[in-house]
C-alpha cells in the first residue's frame, strides 16, 4: 500500500541529515515508496472550510548532507496546491516556538478530522504545551512554579535556593538561566523577561542530577520506544545539543519506566502518538508533542529505529481504507 503523506515542516533543504528527526522519518517512508509532499505552515490555507498546502512533491531522499532531497517539478513552478483531504497522513512537524502561528496551524489542521490522519493529533498539540502538560502529573515533575508575580518568583527562589528560569513557550533552551541563592542578576533576568516575552516565566526546582545527563525518552502510542541521555557541556546549564551537549548512550531506569506508564495512557488517549519527555534524575520536566527529536541518536547508540517503528504502526492502521 502507497500512502499520500504531507509533512508541514521547516525548510527540508536546512535540515542536518545525520542528526534531524523528521528527515529520518521522510526517508523511511520514501524508502518504503510512499508518496511524500513538503509544505511549510506559512502555506496552509483554509478556503469554505477545506485545508489546502502549497507544496513540493519529493522526488528522492539520500543521506548525503547538501544532496539529501530532490524535488519532482510541476510546471514552471514546483510549488502546487494540495487538497490536504486527500492525502492519507499528515505529520506536524515544524520545529517550535509553540506561538501563534502554531496554534493557528494547529486550528486549521483540525478541520481534517477525522477524514485524514493527522499526526499528532492538532488539537492535543494545542492543548498541551510542553511546559504545561506535566502540570498534569504533579508526583512526576520537580516543584514548578508558573506566574508573572515577581514577589512569587523572589519567594520560590528563597525557598528553593537554586533554580531554573525559562519562557513558558520557549525552545531548544533558548532563555534557559541557572540562578543560584543570592545571585545578583536575579532582578535583571526577571526585567528581561518582563521585556521580551509576554507570557509568564516558569521556574523549577533546580536539579543538580543534570550534570549526569538530561535524559531523552521517546514513546510510540504511549509505549517507551528508545532513550538517550543528553550531557551538558562544562559551565553550561543546558542539555540541549545544539549549545554543545553531548548524546550519550543510557538504559531507562525503573523510576522511567514508571514515569511512562503513568503518562502513557493520557498520551494514547490525545493522539500523541509521537512523544519526546525529558527526565532529569527522578523528574519529569517536559513531555514534547511538537516535534520530538532523538531518534538518530537512538538508533546510532544500538537502539530500535524509531522512524521504522513510526511507519510500521501508521501502515497498520492503513488511513486510506477508512477513507
Amino acid at each position: 500500500m502507497t500512502l499520500k503523506i504531507a509533512i508541514q515542516m521547516d525548510p527540508m533543504e536546512d535540515v542536518q541529515v545525520h542528526g534531524d528527526t523528521t528527515f529520518d522519518m521522510a526517508l523511511e517512508a520514501h524508502t518504503r515508496g510512499h508518496e511524500i509532499w513538503v509544505y511549510h505552515p506559512h502555506n496552509l490555507r483554509l478556503d469554505k472550510n477545506r485545508v489546502f498546502a502549497r507544496a513540493r512533491k519529493v522526488a528522492g531522499l539520500k543521506r548525503e548532507q547538501g544532496e539529501h532531497v530532490s524535488w519532482a517539478k510541476t510546471g514552471g513552478d514546483d510549488l502546487e496546491l494540495v487538497d490536504l483531504h486527500g492525502v492519507d497522513v499528515v505529520l506536524v512537524r515544524q520545529d517550535p516556538p509553540y506561538n501563534m502561528r502554531y496554534i493557528t496551524a494547529c486550528h486549521m489542521l483540525e478541520y481534517l478530522l477525522p477524514e485524514v490522519m493527522v499526526l499528532n493529533d492538532p488539537r492535543e498539540i494545542r492543548n498541551a504545551p510542553e511546559k504545561l502538560f506535566p502540570l498534569d502529573f504533579p508526583k512526576l515533575i520537580p516543584p514548578t512554579l508558573i506566574t508573572s508575580d515577581e514577589t512569587a518568583l523572589r519567594s520560590f527562589r528563597d525557598k528553593h535556593h537554586d533554580i531554573i528560569l525559562k519562557p513558558l513557550y520557549g525552545n531548544g533552551g533558548a532563555g534557559v538561566f541557572s540562578v543560584t541563592k543570592g545571585d545578583q542578576n536575579f532582578s535583571s533576568l526577571l526585567e528581561m523577561f518582563r521585556n521580551f516575552y509576554d507570557e509568564p516565566v516558569i521556574a523549577q526546582k533546580y536539579l543538580p542530577e543534570v550534570r549526569k545527563g538530561d535524559k531523552r525518552i521517546i514513546l510510540l502510542d504511549g509505549e517507551p520506544v528508545g532513550a538517550i541521555n543528553r550531557v551538558p557541556a562544562d559551565h553550561e546549564a543546558r542539555s540541549n545539543m545544539h549549545v554543545g551537549g553531548t548524546a550519550t548512550p543510557v538504559e531507562m531506569t525503573d523510576r522511567d519506566r514508571e514515569i511512562c506508564a503513568a503518562i502513557g495512557p493520557a498520551l494514547k488517549e490525545r493522539r500523541l502518538v509521537l512523544v519526546g519527555i525529558d527526565v532529569i534524575g527522578d523528574y519529569m520536566t517536559e513531555i514534547n508533542v511538537t516535534s520530538p527529536t532523538g531518534v538518530q541518536e537512538v538508533r546510532r547508540f544500538g537502539g530500535a529505529d524509531i522512524s521504522a517503528l513510526f511507519w510500521d504502526w501508521v501502515e497498520e492502521r492503513r488511513p486510506s481504507q477508512s477513507r
